[in-house]
């Protein structure tokens, strides 16, 4: 015979059964919520950052969460950039700038692809060697993917600890695609963005080398004239040519400097890395001075202005190895700094200021200054809110740096 329990005990456990499926049914409508916003806010071709701010602003509403992170994954493909947090203090942030693909929970979301609801936030303090990520007894962890492709993860980090149901996870990671879909389409757009830059240039640069070459050919039938002129001995003729020679001289110079300035060469729509390394590839075989590549830059986030800018200003460096330098070898080293990106061309030729003097303290000369190459990496760097620097090596040959802030906003105010 079976045992009776006192009526009280089993309203108790129908009540707690209730509260359980209550709680269940809440974690799904916020799932729900969460991914209406996530497919009726997606980005536009721009302002990814900013709405993953807002985003998971929204995540950690709904899901009464303390704090969060969006990471994605660098360019390196071996570390996760932090992109957004909310609820995350500044030596966090600064800590936890850039982790390894593969640490803990994260990794594991990554590299499965799959939500992790519910996991112990204590690893990542003992990882990170930081108190707070102590504070929180729980984490949900969810992979952001395009396609099978893992591009990033998102961390909302609880007070209390809970496990979602199968089907709130199951929605979560649907939110989890929906944000890799968003980040997949800023790529593209970045990348269009590269090719229209590219686009704009080349046409631009076609449209000066017609002017160019129209003036050229304009003093060509002018230099004949002075020619005949002279011959004829007639003064007023040869002085009227030679007046507009001077003048067609002068407007060839100013269009061929505007060519040398802004559409010289053309930026590879793979972006600044990849172009850096097709430089260095061909290198030797056209100036016989042996080039490597040196990036120590887990990551690097540029616009496509910025990146060409960048990279105009290493290929003048470059420039003046090959024509001034003597040197057999030269290297590009792409580094952090402190607070700022460096990028530096070092050589073991016969110095830079062998072209002219040298001030104490090792500054150029107003010579050197004035010098059209290193004006034109003067005006590029003022773009990026950045600055060059120019010393010759205690071993010998010169190293030619441009320095800019990491922050974007800074770089911003300086376009």
């Amino acid at each position: 015979m079976s045992e009776r329990r006192p009526v009280h005990l089993v309203r108790e456990g129908a009540a707690a059964a209730a509260g359980g499926a209550d709680r269940a049914t809440d974690e799904k409508l916020r799932a729900l919520h969460l991914l209406a916003e996530a497919t009726s806010s997606l980005p536009g071709n721009s302002g990814i950052d900013a709405w993953l701010d807002r985003f998971l602003a929204t995540m950690i509403q709904l899901t009464d969460a303390a704090a969060g992170m969006v990471r994605v994954v660098a360019d390196d493909g071996e570390q996760l950039r932090l992109v957004a947090s909310a609820g995350v203090p500044p030596e966090v942030m600064a800590r936890e700038r850039l982790m390894p693909i593969d640490c803990g929970a994260c990794g594991d979301a990554m590299r499965g692809a799959a939500a992790h609801p519910g996991v112990s936030p204590l690893p990542c303090a003992q990882h990170a060697s930081l108190d707070w990520f102590g504070g929180f007894s729980g984490m949900i962890v969810v992979p952001l993917a395009h396609q099978g492709r893992a591009l990033g993860v998102y961390n909302l980090f609880l007070r209390e600890a809970r496990r979602l149901p199968e089907d709130a996870a199951l929605l979560y990671r649907s939110i989890g695609e929906h944000i890799g879909m968003a980040l997949e389409n800023a790529r593209l757009a970045r990348e269009n963005l590269r090719m229209t830059v590219i686009n704009e240039r080349q046409m631009m640069a076609n449209e000066v080398h017609d002017s160019l070459a129209q003036t050229m050919a304009y003093m060509k039938m002018r230099l004949a004239l002075l020619e005949e002129a002279l011959e004829g001995g007639d003064q007023a003729r040869a002085q009227k040519y030679t007046a507009d020679l001077q003048s067609g001289l002068g407007e060839a110079y100013a269009d061929l400097r505007e060519l040398l300035v802004q559409f010289r060469s053309r930026m590879d729509p793979l972006g600044l890395v990849h172009a850096l390394e097709s430089l260095a590839a061909g290198f030797e075989d056209r100036t016989g001075v042996r080039l490597t590549l040196e990036n120590r830059l887990g990551d690097l986030n540029l616009s496509a202005e910025e990146e060409a800018n960048a990279f105009h200003i290493v290929q003048e460096a470059l420039a003046n190895v090959a024509r001034h330098s003597g040197a057999r070898s030269a290297r590009v080293i792409l580094e952090q700094q402190d607070v700022d990106y460096v990028f530096a061309v070092e050589d073991d030729g016969s110095g830079f200021f062998a072209l002219g003097g040298r001030t104490a303290g090792g500054r150029e000369t107003g010579a050197l200054r004035h010098h059209l190459g290193v004006s034109i990496m003067q005006e590029r760097a003022q773009r990026l809110a950045g600055r060059i620097e120019i010393a010759n090596l205690p071993k010998g040959g010169a190293r030619v740096r441009l320095l800019f802030p990491m922050n974007s906003a800074e770089r911003r105010g300086a376009a």
